[in-house]
């Protein structure tokens, strides 16, 4: 597990949300995500055009069942077992449970085409570890694909700067409890990030919600550089 307090932080209130976020997914009780951001993401990986995919962070599975439904196979991972459980019973692909520090000892089926990542990048450390681990799990050429909250939307009004954040779970109905801290970064800070690990950024999207007419999210398509 990651030494940062906040990044364990992140994992606690998981585990103990699981089954209430594992409902309002099915039930699509998010509004962005039911009008803007899961279309987003499908569409996204979908033009990547790849093979073998791993969703890192995939929850109870919905986009790996997405996936697959367009002909593509998928590995999910995560770290909370009941939602890699939940993610079993309704999918029939390989669910794995694996936290972000294990990943640089490798994941079954890899190396992957494309690692997809959708709004599971929470932490500080635990994203770094998951950076770090890339050249493990992608192919020379492979690419790695982010979609998480924009920057500018979900700043609010709090200064535009790097750090640990209160979470909530406002606007989504459930018997959730203690929501997670979550480490802000802002769109050059992101960018940054994918150069100092050796990827080429090559698409930015945003994303925009049909009512509000503002960014839902920001998607992140990049490329490893390695050839060989």
């Amino acid at each position: 597990m990651s030494d940062s307090p906040h990044d364990a932080a992140i994992l606690a209130a998981w585990l103990r949300n699981a089954a209430p976020w594992e409902a309002a997914v099915r039930e699509q009780r998010i509004e962005s995500r039911r009008l803007v951001t899961d279309h987003a993401i499908v569409a996204a990986v979908k033009e990547a055009a790849p093979r073998y995919v791993l969703d890192l962070g995939c929850g109870e599975g919905w986009l790996a069942r997405a996936l697959a439904a367009e002909g593509i196979a998928v590995t999910g991972v995560d770290a909370v077992p009941a939602l890699v459980e939940a993610a079993r019973q309704q999918g029939d692909g390989p669910f794995h449970v694996v936290a972000y520090e294990q990943l640089a000892a490798g994941v079954p089926g890899g190396p992957f085409d494309t690692v997809v990542c959708n709004f599971a990048l929470l932490g500080e450390q635990s994203v770094e570890q998951v950076f770090a681990a890339l050249p493990g799990l992608l192919v020379a050429g492979g690419r790695f694909i982010v979609q998480t909250l924009h920057p500018l939307v979900a700043c609010g009004e709090a200064p535009y700067r790097d750090g640990w954040r209160e979470g909530s779970w406002s606007g989504i109905d459930g018997d959730f409890v203690d929501a997670p801290p979550w480490y802000f970064r802002t769109l050059e800070s992101w960018v940054v990030l994918f150069v100092r690990y050796g990827l080429a950024l090559e698409a930015l999207c945003e994303p925009v919600h049909p009512a509000t007419q503002r960014p839902a999210s920001v998607i992140l398509v990049s490329k490893c550089r390695r050839d060989s």
